[in-house]
């Protein structure tokens, strides 16, 4: 009778262990699925100020048909994107295009003064710096998800349960890494 005791308290401790574990990861991924959920908030709102931004430089800049071009398609595959690595590679893609147009614009010295340009770039700094910090807690999410579905004892866990690696936000761009170069 008292084997029996114990292994009932066995089953039921290890039933505790498992739902712990099983709520953990419930919790973890939730986490990336709300970090990932705060990233594309912040990619809407720069795709949404990109057409602004364009046409308020339009204007100004008539010869610049291609760099226009260039920021349209690319604005239109990173809103078309489904997955992390879509994304990640689209809007790098993007921030290339964009590096680009902010370099052309100091060829014009009235579009720079332009306060309605000048607003529009102001946000759209804001906004990247947003994308930043989202793609930071984004990625850390999913570092600590990954952790718990890696390590032992709940990646047996999450083996049992389909509980998979998620993808980092990772920055696909070499234009994106190197280090800008000033000169005065």
């Amino acid at each position: 009778m008292t084997a029996l005791w114990i292994l009932i308290a066995i089953i039921v401790l290890l039933a505790i262990f498992i739902i712990g574990i099983y709520n953990g990861l419930i919790q973890l991924r939730n986490q990336v699925d709300n970090a990932w959920s705060q990233i594309d908030v912040q990619l809407k709102r720069r795709h949404d100020l990109i057409p602004n931004l364009i046409e308020t430089a339009k204007g100004y800049m008539q010869h610049e048909r291609g760099t226009f071009e260039a920021i349209t398609n690319a604005r239109s595959q990173a809103m078309q994107a489904h997955s992390v690595g879509e994304s990640a590679k689209a809007e790098g893609h993007l921030t290339e295009a964009l590096s680009k147009f902010l370099l052309t614009v100091e060829n014009y010295p009235d579009l720079k003064a332009n306060t309605n340009f000048l607003s529009l770039q102001e946000e759209l700094s804001s906004t990247e710096n947003k994308i930043s910090f989202s793609r930071q807690a984004y990625n850390d999410s999913v570092l600590m998800f990954n952790n718990k579905v890696q390590m032992f004892p709940s990646n047996i866990i999450a083996g049992m349960f389909s509980f998979g690696k998620k993808e980092f936000f990772e920055i696909d761009n070499a234009a994106e890494r190197a280090v800008p170069k000033v000169q005065f």
